[in-house]
């Protein structure tokens, strides 16, 4: 299995090639350019083309393709991102623990929300609880999630005061004490939920239509005919079972949790990835820009891998090639 492993992150190299140059390209076809936002009659053309050339965006394209990818793979350095004035590497590392910990809460949420109401729609089908998990799913699918989330705030953050409008820590409070755990994870909770209520739609429904499916094979009418109480035939057979499909979307879940939080950062105003990648498409920050949707795209390669190697660990029937 790991000379497996090895091969796909070796594939990864030429794919994410790839996927550098199409962004850097994408990126200079972006009307502007970092310092377009300086131009004021107040400063002279001059200056704004000085710094123009000091930062290289004069050189042809090719050039500055060149240039990055050097620097990439001699010193590991993204570059410099134009609006914050720091490193792009130190700059994202600051934002991806927001990120991290963000989607962290809201994978422990959504599977406490989805598994339980799969479960028990599957085991008691056609029932009030069956048809209100169906009821559930339609509208969780059907409500997009960045008019969830300006609901949520308008109503919890706005109208009660219930949770933060934005940011990710409450200002003035000393880094590494209990209060500013607890103050971080109060700036989490309602992304998390929002999150997490809109993300159970599928798993809700696999595990269901697993459950469903698994009443009717035959080690489960086996496990009937011996005597086995219910409980424990759902506990150790149905439930082990229907979680297959559960992890080969595991990977999945988790990275693009981490990579699909633009929407839910943005309106939450939550200082991490999804919020400075917005924050940079504005602003032309292309540094950061490309950075970005480099480690996103890595993320989904991971992805794709780690769900694989769940699915193998979960089913020793299954072996990744």
């Amino acid at each position: 299995m790991w000379k497996t492993v090895l091969r796909r992150f070796l594939v990864m190299i030429p794919q994410l090639f790839i996927l550098s140059i199409i962004v850097f390209a994408l990126g200079k076809m972006m009307p502007g350019d970092p310092f377009t936002g300086l131009i004021t009659p107040n400063i002279d053309p001059s200056a704004i083309e000085r710094l123009r050339e000091e930062a290289g965006l004069n050189d042809p394209i090719p050039v500055q393709y060149k240039n990055w990818m050097v620097r990439i793979f001699r010193d590991g350095d993204f570059g410099k991102s134009y609006t914050y004035k720091m490193p792009v590497t130190s700059l994202i590392g600051e934002r991806a623990a927001n990120t991290l910990w963000l989607s962290l809460l809201t994978l422990i949420i959504m599977y406490l929300i989805a598994v339980p109401m799969g479960i028990y729609a599957g085991r008691y089908q056609n029932s009030r609880f069956d048809k209100a998990v169906i009821v559930y799913n339609f509208i969780s699918f059907a409500v997009p999630l960045f008019v969830f989330a300006l609901i949520v705030l308008l109503i919890f953050g706005y109208r009660l005061g219930w949770c933060p409008t934005t940011g990710s820590v409450e200002l003035g409070i000393e880094k590494g004490t209990l209060a500013y755990a607890l103050s971080k994870l109060h700036y989490m909770i309602a992304p998390a939920i929002t999150a997490a209520v809109l993300r159970t739609t599928y798993t809700v429904q696999y595990l269901r239509n697993e459950v469903i499916d698994a009443k009717n094979q035959d080690y489960v009418k086996t496990a009937r005919s011996k005597g086995v109480p219910v409980n424990k035939i759902y506990s150790h057979h149905i439930f082990r079972n229907s979680l297959l499909p559960i992890a080969a979307f595991f990977g999945f879940q988790i990275t693009g949790l981490l990579s699909g939080s633009v929407f839910i950062e943005t309106i939450f105003g939550y200082s991490g990835m999804g919020e400075l990648f917005i924050s940079s498409i504005c602003s032309r920050d292309y540094s950061v820009i490309n950075a970005l949707v480099l480690l996103f795209g890595f993320l989904t390669l991971v992805g794709s891998l780690l769900s694989d190697i769940i699915m193998s660990a979960v089913d020793p029937r299954i072996r990744i090639e």
